[in-house]
């Protein structure tokens, strides 16, 4: 009998101690994801894309993972404050979209992780070491879309349009990378003896001026260089 109420005793102690010893089990950690976007509305297919990527790993919005938002809306010297309250937040990691918004998350931190998406040319514009070895807290997608890629698009214009000989450039100086794309025009212009007419805009508001000043120089085509800006209005200047 005293047996018996030993094991009892026992079982009954170790029934009433299981569900404390799962209380004083640590919660699982909910992973917390920075988002960063120069223009949300630009790529609007791009959170979905992320959210799904994460559920086919397991993670779920508002379960095991929370994704911190923010757009800069197309005001790009937003993008440094928006950087900071990710990193004031302690995200685990940032998704950057575009160069724009990698360049302000790598100015924020040095220790979160990075991970940009749709840049081109992150060597040359000085945001990684290299796309073997990137180096420091930056890693992710990039574009095959670099300079020397330039220099084709014009000789395929040229090749549409064989008795072209006028071409306006319209291109965004707010980009760095337009910078090392121009001289790739120039330098293609020159060897197919293409006239450019270089325009710059920074944003909508310029597209009139620019358009207006192709007209009068009476230009045979129109070159955009690739921008998100561009990108986001593209039916406007189509």
């Amino acid at each position: 009998m005293t047996t018996r109420r030993a094991f009892i005793g026992t079982l009954a102690g170790g029934l009433l101690a299981a569900p404390l010893a799962a209380e004083a089990q640590p919660a699982a950690k909910v992973a917390r994801i920075g988002y960063l976007a120069n223009h949300v509305a630009s790529s609007p297919h791009l959170p979905e894309a992320l959210r799904q990527g994460l559920r086919d790993l397991g993670y779920v919005e508002g379960r095991n993972v929370v994704i911190e938002y923010r757009d800069a809306g197309e005001k790009l010297e937003r993008l440094r404050a928006l950087a900071a309250e990710l990193v004031a937040l302690k995200v685990d990691l940032i998704v950057a979209t575009a160069y724009q918004a990698t360049l302000a998350a790598k100015n924020a931190t040095k220790t979160i992780p990075i991970i940009m998406v749709a840049v081109a040319d992150p060597v040359r514009i000085g945001l990684i070491a290299s796309l073997v070895r990137p180096g420091g807290n930056i890693t992710g997608l990039t574009l095959l879309a670099g300079t020397e890629i330039v220099g084709k698009h014009l000789e395929l214009l040229k090749e549409a349009v064989p008795n072209l000989s006028r071409v306006a450039v319209l291109w965004n100086p707010a980009n760095p990378m337009h910078v090392l794309r121009l001289r790739e025009v120039e330098v293609a212009g020159r060897s197919l003896r293409v006239q450019l007419q270089i325009l710059k805009a920074q944003g909508p508001e310029e597209f009139d001026s620019a358009f207006a000043a192709m007209t009068r120089e009476r230009a045979g085509a129109l070159y955009v260089v690739g921008d998100p800006m561009f990108v986001q209005h593209r039916t406007r200047l189509a």
